[in-house]
């Protein structure tokens, strides 16, 4: 029996430029998960990340909290799906929401999430969803062959919440619900044998459980 940590990034840079880099709060974040798995004494026989720059340095701050190095192998089936290409997809011809206004931004994103994964987002230029999942459960099935038994994984909320959906039978727009409710650095763990998965819990944050963290609790 092994047993799979998945982590999402920490706090990326919404709104900016580059969306693709941490944040200062991301960048503490996931200094606090490493500091909490080293109280912990937690090990992991086996690293495994996206190729987004956000897994990366989410890893390294990880390390960095845990006094270690951790490069990691690069799996790039574990980053997330283009959600500007699924809501243009989505939008046609009508303007993108401004990238102040999150509560709009995010209210378009589940429409086309659903749209997406339930396969009647025809239009635009995107990665059909059945593509997209076939690559994440390919991922999965990587991250599970071998000796390790305790595996961290660093990815996004779309993939892990495609592996959760998946353990847990859910319909397709399950996926969406899952994915928009995913913290920042929060942790999935799941118990995985040699026919069998187990979902043990998901998406939590204890190492943000603390009074003065009230305000790093965060969703993109």
């Amino acid at each position: 029996m092994a047993e799979l940590i998945l982590v999402r990034h920490g706090q990326a840079s919404f709104g900016a430029d580059d969306y693709d880099k941490l944040s200062e709060l991301g960048w503490r974040q996931s200094r606090w998960l490493g500091e909490y798995f080293a109280e912990r004494g937690a090990a992991f026989d086996r690293v495994i990340r996206g190729s987004l720059r956000r897994h990366a340095e989410t890893l390294k701050g990880i390390a960095e909290g845990m006094g270690t190095e951790m490069a990691g192998e690069e799996d790039a089936r574990l980053n997330e799906y283009d959600s500007h290409a699924l809501l243009r997809a989505h939008l046609g011809d009508q303007p993108m929401p401004k990238s102040d206004d999150r509560r709009a931004h995010f209210r378009i994103l589940r429409e086309a999430l659903y749209g997406w994964c339930e396969g009647t987002l025809t239009r635009g230029a995107h990665v059909p969803f059945a593509d997209f999942r076939g690559g994440v459960l390919g991922a999965l099935s990587a991250a599970r062959t071998g000796e390790a038994k305790r595996v961290l994984v660093v990815s996004s909320g779309g993939p892990i919440s495609t592996i959760l959906a998946e353990v847990l039978g859910m319909p397709a727009r399950g996926v969406a619900d899952l994915n928009l409710q995913t913290r920042n650095t929060g942790i999935t763990e799941l118990q995985s044998g040699a026919r069998r998965i187990h979902c043990v819990s998901f998406n939590n944050v204890p190492h943000l459980d603390r009074p003065d963290r009230k305000d790093a609790l965060t969703y993109s």
